[in-house]
């Protein structure tokens, strides 16, 4: 009898280890280079870190690694690095911590910025959990960016997509252990296990411990701040990872790193575009009180920078709710807001909001930013593309709502020619200016941006109007530049008896400025 209960306790503390021992939250990929990686995973136990990898599934090569307690209980986080991998090059693995072994997945290394290879990357934000619509950023990961991919490419999933950038609010409250599992990991498993996640934090990760264990950052920013900026090339485009919360916006050392990397940026011949990412936005049509001025810092860093070098540049923010996309009016620079992933809708309405003359569309809705990259090395450009999930009033199965493609190399279409009004004898309350068609040589370019200004001087130094229009203004479901076909401006009462000079510049579609017009001149009465 006393024998046949040591048996059942022995069974029962077997069973005990066996089910208590799991994988957690599943591989993810960390900072892949062209000759490393880094995995990591969570188990509720045990303290082996394997990797077993190969460029096959008979995966015939191990990595160990390091394991780290992460909460007051056993639960580890480990990290492996993987070493000596061919670029651009798809391999094979899986994880293994004592008796627990994951299913294999694939991962695919970087090629080197001077091989000219196209890719393809997802920029999405704010996924933070809503009671209202608990479900969506699993939504949003698996029947959007893995169903799209999946629909428009085929093959495999690292072979179509190169990294995912997350500006930030990874999860609703950033101190709670339970929401990184639940809430971040777990729903976008299939995704992060193939293609490595690439975040900044927000202010709902609340500057948490966890954000800092559960990612392996690029190692390359202030070794004081480390983690909270970095960058991270990826052919022949730099990634750079900003942090616009409190405590480290004001800090003098990450506009200093930033100013320093985009004069060695400048001086790399094999980076064509530059894409930052941060929490908060500068400017917010549908959340004015969301809005920091340290954005716009660096935004004017990017702008100066792209002008300077000819390299376009991007900044992608979150903070608010749904999806905007505007230019810099004398810059090769976009403003992208890659919200939401799940987080509730800032709907129209809702807030505080204001119509920017930068932004031309802006939509209350989920989804996410698929950006293509050509790393052509004669004539590189890079696509935006925002695909919708829609609201809760709309849905959208992953419909493309708004597009735009940059060249690196100016294309300018033709100076227009300014045709009227001139002489004397001109009405105070407003001349309406008046142009010639737009021209470029560039096929499938089209006029989307006029360029007015008035001035007293003919060195336009001291300017009586200025206009900048483009060609859709996409404000509450409305196009308020429907009927604006760019050629013609009115302009505001000036003043009688007075001499005035006028000219305009068009922009085509993908951010070229034309030269200005000829100079027309004339007199009020």
């Amino acid at each position: 009898m006393q024998f046949k209960v040591f048996l059942a306790l022995l069974f029962a503390c077997f069973c005990s280890q066996s089910m208590a021992q799991v994988i957690e939250i599943k591989p993810y990929l960390q900072d892949v280079e062209p000759n490393s990686a880094i995995v990591m995973w969570q188990t509720s136990e045990g303290e082996e870190s394997i990797v077993e990898w190969g460029t096959s599934p008979n995966l015939s090569n191990t990595a160990s690694g390091t394991a780290e307690a992460i909460n007051f209980d056993k639960v580890q986080v480990h990290t492996v690095k993987i070493t000596g991998l061919d670029r651009f090059t798809e391999y094979y693995y899986r994880v293994r911590t004592g008796d627990v072994v994951s299913d294999i997945f694939q991962f695919k290394t970087p090629p080197f910025s001077n091989d000219g290879e196209d890719f393809k990357m997802v920029a999405m934000s704010d996924m933070q959990y809503d009671h209202n619509q608990p479900d969506k950023f699993s939504e949003v990961v698996n029947e959007g960016v893995i169903s799209y991919l999946e629909k428009e490419f085929g093959g495999s999933l690292p072979d179509n997509l190169a990294m995912v950038l997350i500006p930030g609010d990874l999860v609703q409250t950033g101190s709670k252990f339970y929401q990184w599992k639940d809430h971040f990991f777990n729903p976008a498993e299939k995704l992060f296990s193939e293609v490595p996640v690439y975040p900044v934090p927000g202010n709902h990760e609340r500057n948490s411990v966890y954000y800092f264990k559960y990612f392996s950052l690029p190692e390359n920013g202030t070794p004081a701040y480390a983690e909270h900026w970095w960058y991270k090339d990826y052919g022949n485009t730099r990634v750079i990872g900003l942090d616009s919360n409190d405590g480290y916006r004001d800090l003098r050392e990450q506009l200093d790193w930033l100013k320093e990397l985009l004069a060695d940026t400048e001086k790399d011949d094999n980076i064509d575009f530059v894409f930052a990412q941060l929490h908060h936005p500068f400017k917010s049509e549908l959340w004015i009180p969301g809005e920091e001025d340290f954005t716009g810092k660096i935004v004017t860093e990017l702008e100066q920078f792209s002008t300077k070098t000819g390299k376009p540049s991007i900044h992608f923010f979150g903070h608010t709710h749904g999806y905007s996309r505007g230019q810099s009016r004398d810059h090769k620079h976009l403003w992208i807001n890659v919200a939401s992933a799940g987080g509730a809708i800032d709907n129209w309405g809702e807030f505080e909001g204001r119509d920017y003359d930068e932004f031309t569309v802006t939509q209350d809705e989920y989804g996410f930013v698929m950006v293509s990259v050509d790393g052509n090395r004669k004539d590189p450009k890079f696509t935006i593309k925002r695909i919708s999930r829609g609201n809760t009033i709309a849905h959208r199965e992953n419909e493309l709502r708004d597009s735009i493609t940059v060249w690196r190399k100016e294309r300018k279409p033709s100076a227009p020619e300014a045709l009227s009004p001139s002489g004397e004898g001109v009405s105070i309350k407003g001349a309406v200016l008046k142009a010639g068609e737009f021209n470029s040589e560039f096929t499938g370019t089209f006029h989307a941006a006029s360029h007015w200004q008035v001035s007293k001087s003919e060195d336009f130094e001291n300017l009586a109007y200025e206009s900048w229009q483009q060609f859709e203004n996409w404000y509450y479901k409305e196009n308020r530049q429907k009927d604006d076909d760019l050629t013609d401006e009115k302009t505001e009462r000036l003043n009688p008896n007075t001499t005035y000079y006028w000219r305009v510049r068009y922009r085509d579609q993908n951010l070229n400025w034309s030269d200005w017009s000829n100079v027309r001149t004339f007199k009020t009465e």
